[in-house]
This record gives structure tokens, C-alpha cells and sequence, in this order.
């Protein structure tokens, strides 16, 4: 399963539901006379939403491929998103049965008569509710793909909440409290002022503008924790600047943690009197 930028799904999503809103608006609009004009008007309908329905059945292949099924409740969001394939094919449906309606005026076979207006007149009276009744279809199932949509993007958003809550919250009860050293370093850091650099091979150290002294294994218990990161795209020679994660920043929201009190020192033990000492 393939990595996959979620965050660009969910606006891919949104934008899709958007589409199938417009998409909608323009059958719902749409004028026309029965035979050549209806034809000309329907048939851009038809296309546009074939594409989208296309777009759509992209959308859920990528999803279906990625790591996100692995998420809890991504199930759900599948379905629906299948669901909405199925929503926009039916929509296409409806816009070929209008097509299928529509009454055409060619040419009869040798030997039969051209139809007469009042008989284009009745053919045309006739196919114009059957039409109409396709045409609301497909709007109904347009505003239905438009709404899973929607659904689905909201629905990946809150996965991803839930899941990074659900680490963050692990991370937290398998890691100790910050200790007052820890707290203080990742203050500094905060300043946006630290970098680390190697100052020779293999010896790293932390820099702070204001003087703090921060050892590496504070910013390395740290790091490990994911509360601070640093700028890899910069070499240690020239120094790779050091931030605070959004989990590091909701860390130092907190107080200081208090300083452990020492433990109280052991009393002597008492000297026993020497059998003997006195007589």
C-alpha cells in the first residue's frame, strides 16, 4: 500500500462535491425543445457527468490502494465513496433514458409519409414529461453524489483526528512527564532561535542565541518523544534549525513540572552499648 497525501484528497473530495453541486444546477436548468435542441443541450450533460462519475471511481481506487484503509473507520468512507460511483452512473442513466425519449426528425423509410406538424406536435407533448421525469432523476442522484462526497471528505478528516488523538495519547501514557530540565529546553526551543551543529565528525551539540545550555540527550529525549524537530534540508555544518511539534507546543501549554524532592536522608543507625563497657 502506497503513502498518499490525504489532506489532498479531502480537498480533491470537496472539490468533486462541488462539481456534482454545479452539475446539478445545470440539468435542473436546463431548457429545451424535444428533438435537434434537446439533443444538443443534453447530450454536454451526459458527458460531464460520465467524467465525473470517472473522477470519482479515481478518487476511490487511490483510497482503496493506500495506507488509509489500515485507519479506523475508513471502511465506512470506502462505501460510500462506491456509493457515489453508483450515484453519478445512475445520474449518466437518467440523462441517456431523456436522450432515449427525445423524439428525432429524420427522414422516414421510402414509401412512408413524413410525419405532419400536428403529429411532431403529439410526439413531441409526449416525450416531453418522460424527459422531464429522467431530467429530475438525474438531478436527485447528481445531489445524492454531491452529498457522499461531502461525507466521505468530512469522514477523513475525522479518521485522521481520531487516529493522531489515539497516538498522541498513547504517546503520552507510554512516555514519563517532561522533567523540569526537558520542560525548560523545550522553552528555549520554542524562542525559534536553536540549531544543532556538528563541530567536528561525529561530535553534535545544541546552540541557543540566548545562552541556554541544552545537552543533547534533552533535545534527543526530545526528539524522541516527537516534540521538537529539526531542518534536515540543511547540512549539521551550517546548522539545522530546531522547532517545536504542535504535540511539543501543547506540552509547554502546560505548567512546569515541580522539581522531585529529594529523598530524605537515612538516619545513623543507633551504636548499641558493648556488653561489658560499663561495670
Amino acid at each position: 500500500m502506497h503513502p498518499l497525501n490525504l489532506p489532498k484528497q479531502v480537498d480533491q473530495l470537496r472539490l468533486l462535491a462541488n462539481d456534482f453541486e454545479a452539475m446539478s444546477a445545470r440539468v435542473r436548468d436546463v431548457s429545451y425543445t424535444p428533438g435537434t435542441d434537446a439533443l444538443r443541450k443534453i447530450r454536454p450533460l451526459l458527458l460531464r457527468t460520465q467524467f465525473l462519475t470517472t473522477a470519482t471511481l479515481i478518487r476511490l481506487g487511490a483510497l482503496d490502494s493506500s495506507a488509509y484503509t489500515s485507519t479506523p473507520g475508513s471502511q465506512a468512507s470506502l462505501e460510500c465513496l462506491a456509493s457515489v460511483v453508483f450515484a453519478s452512473s445512475l445520474a449518466g442513466t437518467d440523462l441517456a433514458h431523456a436522450l432515449h425519449a427525445n423524439p428525432y426528425e429524420g427522414a422516414p423509410f421510402p414509401g412512408y409519409p413524413a410525419d405532419t406538424a400536428s403529429v411532431r406536435t403529439a410526439r413531441h407533448a409526449e416525450a416531453i414529461p418522460k424527459m422531464t421525469g429522467h431530467l429530475a432523476d438525474a438531478v436527485r442522484h447528481l445531489d445524492l453524489s454531491a452529498t457522499g462526497c461531502h461525507y466521505v471528505a468530512t469522514g477523513i478528516t475525522r479518521d485522521l483526528t481520531t487516529a493522531r488523538e489515539a497516538k498522541t495519547a498513547a504517546q503520552r501514557k507510554a512516555s514519563p512527564d517532561l522533567s523540569g530540565t526537558q520542560y525548560d529546553a523545550l522553552k528555549t526551543f520554542s524562542l525559534g532561535a536553536s540549531r544543532l551543529y556538528e563541530t567536528r565528525p561525529g561530535m553534535i551539540r545544541v546552540y541557543t542565541d540566548n545562552g541556554d545550555r541544552v545537552s543533547m540527550a534533552t533535545y534527543e529525549a526530545l526528539a524522541k518523544r516527537e516534540l521538537v524537530d529539526r531542518d534536515t534540508s540543511t547540512s549539521l555544518f551550517r546548522g539545522q534549525r530546531i522547532s517545536v511539534t504542535e504535540e511539543g507546543q501543547r506540552a509547554l501549554a502546560g505548567p512546569r513540572p515541580a522539581a522531585k524532592a529529594a529523598a530524605p536522608a537515612k538516619a545513623a543507625p543507633k551504636t548499641s552499648g558493648v556488653p561489658g563497657a560499663h561495670r
